[in-house]
Order: structure tokens, then C-alpha cells, then sequence
């Protein structure tokens, strides 16, 4: 029998009900499903435990993964996560404005189609110059829509060695002062 204990951090309150785990801390609460037929999860004395009879290598991974998940919630209910971004431009001075969930890119390259990014449900942007900061309790939520950004601004049809502009991921995200 494989047996994982996950502390839960001081501070924050876990809770399991009907396979779906829920994370209160100072910064704001997430729940997620876990559910999978040869895994037990459990919330007892202060720790999360997830447990397989399974000797199948790939339940066994999904061990470490959903423990990997319970860190990370846990982290951003209590610190929050934090992405840098920088907007690189040589050619056409780019112009970048948040509205209705969608960073907007104008003037990219030149082109007068504007360009846009979805910004994911509880990510918070600030633009700073040509920095975007991209913040919230959710580690795959702050990642996932700084890669729409760095996608959105993929340059197509020109020589990636001329043509550097776009906006690149320059700290991945991590609770704030931690790097990345």
C-alpha cells in the first residue's frame, strides 16, 4: 500500500466532500475534483492523505501529481501566484488594454487586425510599461493565461531571428518574492 500525508499549511482549512476538495485560506478558496476508482483521499488531523492498494505505475504517479496539486493550492490560498511578462517590440510600437477578460494587442507588427488573449476567471493584470503582471490563487489558471498571451503574439510567416517582437513569459509563476 502506497500512503502520502500532505500537511496542510497553517492557516488554511481543507475539506473533502463527495471527491471534490476545497482550500480556504487568507487570499481566497478553491475547490477542485480528485476522483479516480483505485485512490482513497481523505482529510484527517490537519493533513490530506491519498492512499492506492494499486501496484500499477501509473496510479502510483497519479499519487505524486494529485499531491503536487494539494501543495499548490494550498501555496496560493495562502501567498497567491505571480507571473512577469515582458512586451519586446523593434519595428511597431504595441499598444496593450485589458477588457472584458481579453487582452487586447493593437498595432502588432504593424497589422491593424487587433489581436487578443483570454485571461482566465480569477487573474487578476496590471500593465505596466512593457511589463504585464499577471496574479491569482491559482497556479494553472496565472499559467495558462500567460501562455494565451505569449501564443497570441506568435509570429507567423517571418524569420523568428529578425523578427523578435511579442511578449515572453519572463517569471513563471510563483508566490511573490519567490521567483520563478
Amino acid at each position: 500500500m502506497l500512503k502520502y500525508e500532505v500537511p496542510v499549511n497553517e492557516g488554511v482549512e481543507a475539506s473533502l466532500q463527495g471527491g471534490v476538495l476545497t482550500v480556504k485560506g487568507p487570499k481566497g478558496e478553491m475547490h477542485r475534483r480528485f476522483s479516480h476508482h483505485e485512490v482513497k483521499l481523505a482529510v484527517k488531523d490537519g493533513s490530506i492523505v491519498i492512499s492506492t492498494e494499486s501496484k500499477r505505475r501509473k496510479v502510483k504517479a497519479l499519487l505524486g501529481t494529485w499531491r503536487a496539486h494539494f501543495r499548490n493550492m494550498m501555496r496560493g490560498v495562502s501567498k497567491g501566484y505571480e507571473c512577469s511578462m515582458k512586451l519586446v517590440y523593434a519595428h511597431f510600437p504595441v499598444k496593450l488594454e485589458f477588457q472584458d477578460s481579453r487582452l487586447m494587442i493593437k498595432n502588432f507588427l504593424g497589422s491593424r487586425s487587433t489581436r487578443s488573449a483570454k485571461i482566465l476567471e480569477g487573474v487578476e493584470i496590471k500593465i505596466e510599461g512593457d511589463t504585464v503582471r499577471l496574479t491569482g490563487i491559482d497556479k494553472e489558471k496565472v499559467g495558462q493565461s500567460a501562455a494565451n498571451i505569449e501564443q497570441a503574439t506568435h509570429v507567423r510567416g517571418f524569420d523568428r531571428r529578425v523578427f523578435q517582437d511579442g511578449i515572453y513569459i519572463t517569471q513563471k509563476p510563483a508566490p511573490p518574492g519567490e521567483g520563478g
